[in-house]
């Protein structure tokens, strides 16, 4: 979320999260909007408005105002740390400093990326519907998303991976990509996962892991380092598949920050809690079913009867890990259900309404921030890369019969 924002008094700053150092941009994928560059290396430097005097005059015969040095030096001074923090993202002055390109590059497989497609959970299908809020949120959070009414949306399921081709059910983990929209024009973007944990614990644990599980070698010195790996793999190996997106629960995993009206925060994590009741599917009957199996059952479905879940948020307690996504919050803590998700219509990725959305965890309405867990910048960075990368590489992307792109 980009915030360029008048302090008052004479001087200006623009204000960014964590993410900035991360990224290069956060502009909207679907708006295709971009900051300049002094918006991006702004927020380094304060601008004192009294250091800008009116500049030359030039009329015949008349004299001009010299431009004054303190200016000059404020300027000068703006540029030089403008290029080192260039520098700096760029990954320039520390080489082994993990960047956004690097963590995208090690998602993708051996083979290298499927061009045109998101670096990861290149495979889904979109759908829109409505978000019903019921009010209960508003006790939480100022968003006005979670005011009583109905909000539109438009979503993405998905399976991890970067292969566009993978079969359904040779997927380890299945996603939910959303984004809720205001009339007033803000938006709360979420991309989650059925997974009750995360793989690691902060994004260079998960750079290690992504580079450690392509070496049998590296994998089993690094589990020896990250324990926390094991109850993730273990989730990944023993948990049963259901038949069907309209069946699972996703969950945020990372942890954000709610604040009401009267400027009170809580740290929360939520989930989208299926309405229908989950049928899992044994291995081996999973391994029978057409590859594109999730996406020909909900499209029957929906076809038949919207799809919904609830939104459940769950309150964290004083002293629960909250930068931590592989650490579980107790069962006890305190939920609340603030609305219902409801998928009406669903349709083919190629020329589809999600096709061009960036579900960046960081795009947030006003009263939900994010919180200590360095993940969901992590992550902005990164599907920054990834649209950038599909963008330039839109010639490789599928055609839809009437020519289109996905």
């Amino acid at each position: 979320m980009l915030i360029a924002q008048d302090c008052g008094g004479n001087s200006t700053f623009l204000e960014y999260p964590a993410a900035n150092l991360w990224s290069y941009t956060h502009a909207d994928e679907h708006e295709g909007l971009r900051p300049t560059f002094s918006e991006t290396y702004g927020a380094l430097i304060p601008i004192d408005r009294r250091n800008f005097q009116e500049m030359v005059v030039a009329d015949s015969g008349g004299t001009s105002n010299p431009f004054p040095l303190k200016a000059v030096a404020v300027i000068g001074a703006t540029i030089s740390v403008a290029a080192i923090a260039f520098a700096y993202t760029a990954g320039w002055l520390t080489p082994h400093r993990l960047t956004p390109t690097r963590l995208v590059a090690a998602l993708q497989p051996s083979q290298g990326p499927a061009l045109g497609h998101r670096r990861n959970h290149a495979k889904g299908i979109c759908f829109t519907g409505m978000f019903d809020a019921n009010g209960n949120g508003s006790e939480l959070s100022r968003a006005k998303m979670l005011e009583h009414g109905q909000y539109a949306v438009v979503g993405r399921f998905n399976v991890a991976g970067g292969d566009p081709k993978i079969s359904y059910g040779m997927a380890a983990v299945r996603g939910l990509g959303i984004r809720i929209m205001s009339p007033d024009g803000q938006e709360w973007r979420s991309a989650m996962i059925d997974a009750p944990v995360f793989a690691a614990p902060t994004p260079e644990a998960f750079f290690e892991f992504l580079t450690a599980s392509k070496d049998p070698n590296g994998f089993k010195q690094y589990s020896s380092m990250h324990p926390e790996i094991l109850t993730f793999i273990s989730w990944v190996k023993g948990h049963g598949r259901n038949e069907s997106w309209t069946e699972d629960q996703f969950n945020s995993l990372d942890s954000f920050v709610f604040i009401d009206r009267s400027g009170a925060e809580r740290v929360v994590r939520w989930s989208f809690i299926p309405l229908a009741k989950p049928v899992t599917v044994a291995a081996q009957e999973l391994a029978k079913l057409d590859s594109n199996f999730l996406e020909e059952d909900i499209i029957q479905r929906v076809s038949v009867a919207p799809a919904r879940w609830d939104l459940v948020i769950t309150v964290a307690n004083p002293g629960d890990p909250t930068s931590d996504p592989t650490r579980a919050w107790p069962a006890d803590r305190r939920t609340v259900s603030v609305g219902t998700l409801t998928v009406r219509q669903v349709e083919p990725e190629v020329d589809g309404p999600c096709r061009d959305i960036n579900f960046d965890p960081a795009v947030l309405p006003a009263g939900i921030t994010t919180s200590d867990d360095p993940f969901p910048a992590a992550r902005s960075a990164a599907y920054r890369v990834s649209y950038d990368s599909r963008l330039a590489e839109s010639s490789h992307y599928p055609q839809s019969e009437t020519g289109g792109k996905q």
